[in-house]
């Protein structure tokens, strides 16, 4: 029988990871063609259309930048906390927060000026998404509580608020009983910058350049960071622990919240229901893929965009399910984090494993001769 072994490497693949990538990306949708084979849809033209849909032209490119906005917001903030090692599973319901509280600011102060409505949008906008991700750490914090479980569900509560809201109080008179609030004045929707972009690409360049030199450069980032590495160590270092997890969890949700309020103000100009796309949880795909890393987390928003562009225009063309999207990203994840393993580890095999088992096997027969022999 020949021998393996797993062994750890003593340095990890660098240009490996690279190729690893796009082997894990070809079998996700070498896989996802199979699933469109089986319902009877042409593959190959499938692949074209999602192309063509996400990046083949410039109106395409500009719906991935814009949907690729609130996913990069989502996951900086995602990320963070993961580099924390605490399990933020509710940005989505940070988002829904988000956009309340930037709608809360217009509904509530309509007349105000452009530069003085706005930054107050941002300020609710944080503050709402903030203290509804403080809620989790603090019970975790206190209480012991996993955070998955109470982030997971803060998110239905947060959208059913949403929900609560539009189909309520905040609904339109003039909406012929569609959940939405009344369009927003002028100086509460954010303008584009060239094209469709809008100024919610300026604001990412900007958090993400802040969030990088806050991590690298200032002793708070550092202790951060070492927190999540080793959070006994950190503790016994006297480093702030309960705080680290506080202002990480914080900042995601004030993240997140920007998201929402750029979403509702920039892309849809009021609060309807649909602001909610699941970009919370893609944000959670997208850090994990991007390995908490700033720049691949860029290059990931824009790839699971594009990911979604595309299945719309499937959707349009060959009448693909809707939830196609999240069964590639699903495959896409898995794949990608399967091929890391060769990253770090190897498959080596044991020398002289085949040698030891004929030895073994020549012993045993030797011994029994000998044994026949002085039994005869």
């Amino acid at each position: 029988m020949l021998g393996f072994r797993i062994a750890k490497r003593q340095e990890p693949l660098r240009w490996g990871s690279f190729f690893i990538f796009f082997a894990a990306l070809a079998l996700s949708l070498g896989i996802s063609c199979m699933l469109l084979a089986i319902q009877g849809k042409p593959f190959m033209r499938a692949l074209f259309m999602l192309w063509d849909g996400a990046f083949a032209h410039d109106y395409a490119l500009e719906d991935t930048a814009l949907k690729s906005i609130p996913i990069f917001l989502c996951s900086l903030g995602v990320a963070v906390c993961f580099r924390m090692q605490v399990w933020n599973i509710g940005a989505e319901g940070q988002f829904a927060l988000g956009a309340i509280g930037a709608t809360w600011a217009v509904l509530s102060f309509p007349n105000l000026p452009a530069w003085a409505l706005m930054p107050f949008m941002f300020f609710c906008a944080a503050v709402a998404g903030g203290l509804w991700a403080a809620v989790p750490a603090f019970l975790r914090l206190r209480m012991g509580l996993n955070e998955i479980i109470s982030t997971l569900m803060f998110n239905y509560i947060g959208i059913l608020l949403m929900e609560y809201l539009v189909y309520g109080v905040w609904k339109d008179p003039a909406s012929f009983g569609f959940p939405m609030t009344v369009i927003f004045p002028d100086a509460a929707i954010i303008g584009s910058l060239f094209g469709r972009i809008h100024w919610g690409a300026a604001v990412c360049a900007v958090v993400a350049t802040l969030l990088s030199v806050f991590l690298r450069r200032t002793r708070l980032g550092f202790e951060l960071m070492a927190g999540g590495e080793n959070p006994r160590a950190a503790r016994y270092a006297r480093m702030p622990y309960g705080f680290l997890v506080m202002l990480v969890m914080v900042v995601c949700g004030a993240l997140a919240g920007w998201a929402g309020l750029i979403e509702t103000s920039a892309t849809l100009n009021r609060l309807q229901p649909n602001v909610l796309a699941g970009y919370g949880y893609t944000a959670i795909v997208v850090a994990w893929l991007a390995r908490l890393r700033i720049v691949s987390i860029a290059m990931y928003s824009i790839l699971l965009a594009g990911l979604r562009v595309g299945v719309e225009n499937l959707q349009l063309e060959l009448q693909v399910p809707a939830a196609f999207a999240g069964i590639m990203q699903g495959l896409l994840l898995i794949t990608v984090l399967a091929g890391q393993f060769f990253i770090w580890y190897e498959i080596q095999r044991v020398p002289g494993a085949e040698t030891s088992g004929k030895g073994k096997k020549g012993a045993s027969s030797t011994d029994g001769s000998a044994d026949g022999g002085e039994r005869s």
